[in-house]
């Protein structure tokens, strides 16, 4: 997932595939990495790090989805001093924490920029009540690194509620 000959890495995103959408993982396999934060802000540079290693695990032994457009980082903060990291894979993958989602979860896009996340989740709740759901928890994925959101203009996210 690296830039390279300053080209996008990142593939571009379908807002209508994800948005509004209910899905129903089962033994949904991730790997997981964490990071610390300090009052949910991350330390960028760990970010990008974290995530280069989980995916050079994952493509290590080709457990990576081959449509890199249905492959998720999914965040999410337990503290204000850690966020956690999953990365969807294909296959148990060995030396990494392997992961298994289960549930249903219901998703929105939003375009906007990482501290509009209360905000965005606000949103969220009240769509969840318009359609009689409400979150258990929250997951975001972000559709572009830094660099293809700036490309694209746009800075998607998708946040999943566990209902």
């Amino acid at each position: 997932m690296e830039e390279k000959n300053n080209q996008c890495c990142c593939p571009q995103f379908n807002v209508e595939k994800w948005d509004k959408k209910t899905l129903n993982w089962s033994n949904k396999q991730f790997i997981k990495e964490s990071i610390p934060t300090l009052f949910h802000i991350p330390f960028p540079p760990m970010i990008g790090k974290k995530i280069t290693k989980m995916w050079k695990l994952a493509e290590g032994i080709q457990a990576t989805d081959q449509n890199k457009e249905d492959t998720l980082v999914l965040f999410t903060d337990p503290s204000p001093f850690k966020s956690e990291i999953y990365l969807s894979v294909t296959k148990k993958i060995p030396n990494a924490n392997n992961i298994i989602i289960s549930g249903t979860f219901v998703s929105r896009v939003f375009d906007g920029s990482y501290n509009a996340i209360p905000k965005l989740i606000k949103q969220m709740n009240e769509y969840l009540g318009e359609i009689g759901k409400k979150a258990r928890n929250y997951y975001v994925h972000y559709a572009y690194c830094p660099k293809c959101a700036k490309k694209f203009g746009h800075n998607y996210m998708i946040l999943f509620a566990e209902v």
